[in-house]
């Protein structure tokens, strides 16, 4: 008898202490990790670092927090099916994730339908938060307006009269083109643009699209491509000595992940957005590179850094709010200022966009590796455009 009253003790106790323990704040993160690992396993070290450094000091309002995360193939259809599942199963708090531009997309329109706060991570359309934008979504990432605002600060100093244009034919691309060339045409109104090749992304015949681009005799290249594709225009190009005869200013190509593809390739004097890891001395880049390669044993790589600042931002809103009810956050994280490797950072309220800049700089090669030169951070702030354009592209709805 005294055995089983005992046991009974021990089992209320054990059950008075799990009624006790606080519910997880759950975090469900969707991202493209088998289909662009380069970019999205460091992406993954990056935010799984934050979550390890806030849980170590007490987690978020009193609680830990779990991110279950879930690869989308690189496929709208499967990032909405994890969407759903994440939401109805495991009853995460908060989305976040995504890579490709039209994956976001999806992501954003679940996001709207549901009532779901998602946080974009690297989605870089401008439509996330222009066109297509709803209430519960914000962007991390510099888009492709600020992107091609920072480049075309410099590509409007070049002689160059005569500009192509090569860009992976889906939303991404189509957006850094538009805005490149609008942007780039209203400083200097004698640019002309003679030739755009849409190659499909991933598929990219490098030989073909150089040849179109060459016969239209282009002063300059504005380029978009990224991964593979890049490369192969790299080789291509390189081979036949269009660079670095021809000048380019490109998108991305100063990102470690594909500058450690290109290596002895990299084409020398591109102006390029990237991340010069290894030449950035600010605390708060010094305090993160740390303690990633503490981690890791590796050095950070761009991806890095926006896995950590999305979480980063997100755990700022929830400390804002008080709370993980999404009508909260959004509030709250509307204005909302956060810390970022790059420096501190807000999402804009008009339209939800971070202010996290890029470093802006040219190729060259080093040791046989490609680095940028040259650099200076852009400041995502001055790189927006007015309230008055926002107005004009964002939903009413989205800003109410």
């Amino acid at each position: 008898m005294k055995r089983l009253i005992a046991t009974g003790l021990l089992s209320a106790a054990f059950t008075s202490a799990l009624a006790q323990t606080p519910t997880p704040i759950k975090i469900g993160e969707i991202n493209s990790y088998s289909a662009i690992p380069q970019f999205t396993l460091p992406y993954k070290k990056g935010w799984q670092l934050a979550v390890e450094e806030i849980n170590a000091k007490g987690g978020l309002l009193g609680r830990k927090v779990v991110v279950i995360d879930r690869d989308d193939a690189g496929k709208p259809d499967e990032a909405l099916r994890h969407a759903i599942e994440l939401s109805s199963k495991e009853k995460v708090d908060i989305l976040a994730g995504g890579f490709l531009s039209n994956v976001g997309l999806a992501l954003a329109d679940h996001a709207a339908k549901n009532k779901r706060l998602f946080i974009a991570s690297e989605p870089l359309t401008d439509a996330i938060v222009w066109e297509k934008g709803n209430r519960y979504t914000f962007r991390l990432r510099a888009s492709t307006y600020m992107q091609a605002a920072m480049l075309v600060e410099e590509a409007a100093k070049m002689p160059a009269k005569r500009w192509a244009t090569i860009a992976p034919n889906y939303e991404y691309g189509q957006s850094a083109v538009a805005n490149f060339k609008a942007l780039l045409q209203a400083k200097r109104p004698d640019v002309e643009f003679v030739s755009e090749q849409w190659p499909a992304q991933g598929k990219i015949d490098a030989g073909s699209t150089l040849t179109a681009t060459m016969a239209a005799k282009p002063d300059a290249i504005f380029n978009v491509t990224f991964g593979a594709d890049l490369a192969r225009l790299v080789r291509e190009g390189n081979q036949r000595n269009v660079f670095p005869k021809t000048p380019v200013v490109s998108m991305l190509s100063g990102e470690p992940e594909y500058l450690e593809v290109l290596k002895d390739e990299t084409p020398k004097g591109w102006i390029v957005t990237g991340y010069p890891w290894d030449q950035i001395d600010t605390p708060e880049h010094a305090s993160f590179a740390t303690n990633y390669y503490k981690k890791f044993n590796e050095n950070p790589k761009l991806g890095s850094v926006v896995g950590y600042a999305t979480m980063q931002s997100i755990f700022a809103g929830i400390k804002k709010a008080g709370s993980v009810d999404n009508e909260k956050l959004v509030l709250a994280m509307r204005g909302l200022k956060f810390s970022t490797p790059f420096g501190p950072a807000e999402y804009r309220a008009i339209d939800q966009q971070s202010t996290m800049g890029a470093y802006v700089g040219k190729l060259d090669q080093r040791g046989g590796k490609g680095t940028m030169v040259q650099w200076r951070y852009a400041d995502g702030k001055n790189h927006l455009p007015t309230d008055a354009y926002v107005k004009a592209r964002r939903p009413a709805d989205a800003m109410k």
